[in-house]
């Protein structure tokens, strides 16, 4: 039988105070579950991310750090955002696991099914995906605009899977992999389907937010999809196109009616049609205009090639953590 592997589970933070005692506290008694069973290493380990909380988060893993022998922690300079902070995670992860787990601090996920990630791992699965059964927890208007969202990257032809978030295990020659990837946009459900190799899904119920406040208002959810998007997909700039192809031979349509009628002498003047052509084609130009102009704005992030993030401070564990009772 081979040795059970070192598995990371990777949280990234931003002002999780109220959730973290909790969450601490589960991981913690999943991880002594899983040893037991043989599913986990004793270098297995919690890596906690603080994403330039505001609160007392990174004071409270620096706590658990110095009293739980499976807590590690990385503070990041500044503010990254969700994803920038998971990728510090999973990069900082990779150099120490035999795969790394992430998911939100929140509870949200299911930590149930972690066994079944594992279990798929070892049976030769570099990339495990958890999948929501359903999403009964959600708002009609958040459930409406998620799924709209995976049918839309779909249609657009980026490789993502339907129901999932950023709940996944991912083995160490997927990390690597992920790691080739430098842009600087990111958006990880959509970049780790292309790394390949073997890849199963995991289904899970999600669970109501233990405490605390979403880190997703629409504002962001918005910004999001659409990072997305652009990110993966340049169809936009081919709908514009044919778009403009199409108006062009309407356009020509057009003019050929108005000369007829002029010299058919049924010519008459119409403010109504003049205002509301020059409208139409003028908010046409802008959306097209502001598509562009995203596309323009990614590229000028991505050649400046600034850091995805950078690392203040990284507690580990040195010593092995000592069998728990």
């Amino acid at each position: 039988m081979k040795n059970p592997p070192i598995v990371y589970f990777v949280i990234p933070c931003y002002n999780e105070e109220p959730v973290l005692p909790e969450t601490v506290k589960r991981l913690t008694e999943k991880l002594d579950a899983m040893r037991e069973k043989g599913l986990a290493g004793e270098k297995s380990r919690m890596l906690f991310v603080d994403d330039g909380s505001k609160d007392k988060t990174w004071q409270l893993i620096s706590e658990f750090h110095e009293g739980n022998p499976y807590v590690e922690g990385v503070k990041l300079a500044h503010n990254r955002g969700h994803q920038n902070a998971l990728l510090a995670g999973l990069m900082t992860a990779m150099k120490s696991c035999d795969c790394a787990i992430s998911l939100d601090a929140d509870l949200q996920d299911d930590t149930d099914v972690l066994d079944q990630f594992v279990e798929k791992y070892r049976d030769g699965c570099d990339v495990v995906y958890g999948v929501r059964n359903k999403r009964d927890t959600d708002t009609a208007f958040k459930r409406t605009t998620a799924e709209g969202f995976y049918k839309v990257m779909k249609l657009l032809g980026v490789d993502v899977v339907f129901n999932h978030a950023d709940y996944r295990l991912m083995s160490r020659r997927a990390l690597e992999g992920l790691s080739e990837y430098r842009e600087v946009n990111l958006f990880l459900r959509g970049i780790v389907p292309l790394i390949g190799y073997r890849s199963d899904y995991v289904y899970y119920d999600r669970h109501e937010r233990f405490a605390g406040e979403s880190k997703y208002p629409l504002k962001k959810m918005i910004s999001f999809a659409l990072d997305g998007i652009t990110s993966f997909s340049v169809k936009p700039l081919k709908l514009i196109s044919h778009l403009g192809i199409l108006i062009s031979v309407l356009s020509v349509f057009g003019l050929l009616y108005a000369l007829i009628s002029y010299f058919a002498g049924r010519a008459v003047s119409g403010w109504t049609a003049i205002v509301c052509s020059i409208w139409l084609l003028g908010g046409l130009q802008m959306l097209c205009l502001g598509v562009v102009g995203g596309y323009i704005g990614k590229i000028y992030s991505e050649v400046k090639a600034r850091p995805r993030y950078r690392v203040e401070t990284h507690l580990k564990q040195e010593e092995k953590p000592e069998q728990k009772g």
